[in-house]
């Protein structure tokens, strides 16, 4: 979205400089000290970006209603979700165990149905198949956006500099920045927990269409 101001190649990129949610804030956090939340949102250039950990279903209608604006979901494997989140609330709760934790069924498969019903306004990605094929999911999510690549673009090899800028080898070393690894929920699960998990998730998702089978 950015890449005309910012040149992904460039070495001052700000996500180098900054952790990606301050580069794309959370949409709760915007109102989290309460009046100012209109005032830094009119202050973003549109199109504005944000993120947000919200149901679905929980979205403003001015989000989730509106014709002109887009929607990305990327999710993650749920047993590594899990992992994520348990280390996640380990910095809170240090304490807590991994058999406290339970996926978040309600919320994956409400921007599923979402993705399903209004393909044009909502992207539904998995981790997993953008790590797999970068390049491909870079010029998907493009499009998405209506920000197309064009042929000269292509060319000059802007869409690898894209995914080269946002590999995990290139930003996993920077202060700012804490990221996941595909399959790390093999060094927190026995084989017995993950057999138990993937019967839930059969039974959860049954009938929506979702897999998450490699």
């Amino acid at each position: 979205m950015a890449r005309g101001a910012y040149p992904p190649a460039h070495a001052e990129h700000p996500l180098l400089r900054l952790n990606p949610h301050d580069c794309v804030p959370f949409m709760e956090m915007l109102f989290a000290d309460g009046t100012s939340g209109r005032c830094k949102m009119d202050a973003m250039p549109s199109p504005r970006l944000m993120s947000t950990h919200m149901p679905h279903a929980l979205l403003p209608a001015s989000v989730s209603d509106n014709p002109d604006c887009k929607i990305i979901y990327i999710c993650r494997e749920p047993k590594d979700m899990l992992i994520s989140l348990w280390h996640f609330t380990r910095r809170f709760v240090p304490d807590r165990a991994f058999s406290d934790m339970c996926p978040i069924w309600d919320h994956v498969l409400g921007y599923w149905n979402a993705s399903k019903e209004s393909p044009e306004r909502v992207l539904f990605l998995m981790y997993e198949e953008i790590l797999r094929d970068p390049v491909e999911n870079v010029k998907k999510l493009a499009r998405f956006v209506a920000q197309p690549f064009s042929p000269a673009e292509e060319q000059a090899g802007v869409i690898k500099d894209i995914v080269r800028l946002c590999s995990f080898d290139r930003l996993k070393g920077l202060e700012v920045n804490k990221r996941g690894e595909a399959g790390d929920w093999t060094n927190h699960m026995t084989p017995e927990m993950a057999r138990r998990l993937e019967a839930i998730m059969e039974e959860k998702l049954q009938g929506s269409g979702l897999s998450f089978a490699c």
